[in-house]
């Protein structure tokens, strides 16, 4: 049987509710006003929620918004008025609420209602990809590992060679069964005791420290005073040197801080051979939550993402599996499809190193920055470190490669890098 949190300012509603479903075999607790049912969503973290439009304090859509908003409507709501129209329950419906009723409720109704909401907490919710969908990759178990490891022994956790969606997914794998999930890297507005309050037992996480601004920074420091206090734990991804970050302005005690424990992502373009696998499995995954139609890889296919170079790592593999899902014309995805995929109109950029299409997702200084560091690189392992070599075929004078190299987060030293 369910655990159901009814919310409504009227007693009699209440109790009566409450008996109902009661006598139904599921257990039930009462909250009065927003303030009430906060706590006993984030303290019982029921598997329905009945909540009342019109309450004194902070009415139910006000509340189902901030749940939504939160990443803490990970329940079926239910929507009750006395007052409803036809605007209420598509607004309700839209933020996210799975049902609406209008009081008086028959007793029919309700029940039909409740069983309908429970029915659907199975469906409602993609559930979030984690690591545990690669569990046949040794790679990905052996990270999943260490991941869970590091975690149970500190509150922040960073995320090396990181951002974006890989680090969410790996973010994601340490998140508990309904646990709330707080996002700072897309909030601007200030955070509060009370949105850490509602996230308490949850994640905090940042996809990529670089770039937080200076208010996500000041919420950053906020949330790491009070991660005891509420049972949270923060999870940071950063692809750069932090001491690139205190070279931008950040604060030292803070970057040292986020930098005690880490655990670095393995760089899949050193593990080539588990790319077709876990690109098999990525696909499943997505056709399982209906993000793709059903595909498979032919031999040629996954020949192909075996000997691509993955300049752009794990966010490339990513949004590459998916375009291939949805672009390929036949249940069977071909080796040209992968071709047609990874390569740029009018050319690869060299050899075998097209343009990752996360590029496309940046704003323009981002994306410059990110092929600039990916160009040195390129270049300075084709170049064996030689920074003379490496301002000859770059076409910079010394002062200025080093200058820029730092700048990238690419430090190499003055002395002992004239390897000719």
């Amino acid at each position: 049987m369910a655990q159901i949190l009814i919310v409504d300012d009227e007693m009699g509603i209440r109790e009566l509710l409450s008996e109902i479903l009661a006598d139904e075999g599921h257990s039930v607790w009462l909250a009065e006003n927003a303030a009430a049912a906060r706590k006993l969503r984030t303290d019982k973290r029921p598997d329905l929620v009945l909540l009342d439009i019109w309450m004194p304090d902070t009415d139910g859509i006000s509340l189902l918004k901030e749940w939504s908003a939160g990443g803490l409507l990970t329940m079926p709501v239910v929507m009750m008025s006395g007052h409803g129209t036809i605007d209420s329950a598509v607004e309700a419906t839209r933020i996210g609420a799975t049902d609406f009723l209008e009081k008086p409720i028959a007793l029919q109704k309700l029940l039909l209602t409740v069983k309908k909401a429970l029915k659907h907490e199975t469906v409602m919710l993609k559930k979030p990809l984690t690591l545990d969908a690669f569990a046949r990759s040794p790679l990905l178990k052996d990270l999943k590992k260490r991941l869970e490891q590091a975690a149970a022994k500190t509150s922040v956790l960073l995320l090396k060679s990181a951002s974006g969606s890989i680090a969410e997914i790996c973010a994601r794998t340490l998140q508990t069964h309904r646990a709330p999930w707080l996002d700072l890297s897309t909030s601007s507005a200030p955070l509060t005791q009370e949105m850490l309050q509602n996230a308490s037992g949850g994640i905090v996480f940042i996809s990529d420290l670089a770039q937080l601004g200076k208010l996500q920074q000041m919420n950053l420091i906020f949330a790491l005073e009070r991660l005891e206090r509420h049972n949270l734990q923060l999870v940071a991804a950063s692809t750069r040197q932090l001491a690139n970050l205190v070279d931008a302005g950040w604060d030292p005690g803070l970057v040292n801080r986020l930098g005690e424990v880490w655990v670095a992502l393995p760089q899949i373009s050193g593990h080539a051979d588990d790319v077709p696998e876990i690109a098999t499995m990525l696909l499943a995954h997505l056709a399982e939550r209906g993000e793709v139609p059903l595909r498979h890889f032919s031999s040629g296919a996954q020949n192909s993402l075996r000997l691509h170079h993955w300049h752009g790592e794990w966010a490339e593999l990513l949004t590459t599996v998916k375009n291939l899902a949805l672009s390929a014309l036949d249940e069977e995805i071909s080796a040209d499809d992968v071709a047609r995929i990874l390569q740029i109109e009018g050319g690869q950029i060299g050899a075998s190193a097209p343009l990752p299409a996360i590029f496309f997702d940046q704003p323009l200084r981002e994306a410059r920055e990110a092929f600039e560091r990916m160009y040195f690189e390129y270049h300075l392992t084709g170049e064996r470190g030689s920074m003379t070599r490496l301002a000859e075929k770059t076409g910079l004078e010394r002062t200025h490669l080093y200058r820029k190299l730092k700048q990238l987060g690419l430090n190499v030293g003055r002395r002992g890098d004239e390897r000719e």
